[in-house]
């Protein structure tokens, strides 16, 4: 493989796993008191939206530690592998992102069951508010 396709792909990964762990450190608001006086949270609220929280950590832990497995062996792959074998591990990476991004969505859909409309609605001011400038918005 040519050197400079290795330098493309090495990037590649790097910027990939950088925005695994920006992922990874989002802000848990509902633990944040001055977000649930802002919410108007209920106890019962930020007790059922840690619950949907805690729920849901074992599998995205684990889907992370796949993820980060099918990066690495990427990595590993990209100086001496055909196109065939990087292909297939492309794929391999790919479904292991699609299913942690799948288990995260899953868990904010079920978080923002708890909330009221209005609530929701405070929760998107709050998280553009502290969205740094010129960043494009997550979801939550």
């Amino acid at each position: 493989m040519p050197r400079h396709s290795s330098r493309i792909i090495s990037l590649a990964l790097a910027c990939l796993l950088l925005a695994g762990t920006a992922q990874a450190q989002r802000f848990a608001w509902w633990r944040d008191e001055g977000v649930q006086r802002r919410l108007g949270l209920a106890t019962e609220q930020t007790r059922r939206l840690e619950e949907v929280f805690t729920g849901a950590l074992p599998d995205l832990k684990r889907g992370k530690r796949q993820l980060d497995t099918a990066e690495q062996e990427l990595a590993r792959l990209v100086e001496g592998a055909d196109d065939a074998t990087l292909t297939l591990q492309v794929d391999r990476v790919e479904a292991a992102r699609s299913d942690l991004n799948r288990t995260r969505t899953m868990m904010l859909l079920r978080m923002r069951r708890v909330l009221s409309g209005e609530q929701r609605a405070r929760l998107d001011t709050i998280h553009k508010e502290r969205q740094p400038a010129g960043s494009s918005p997550h979801r939550h």
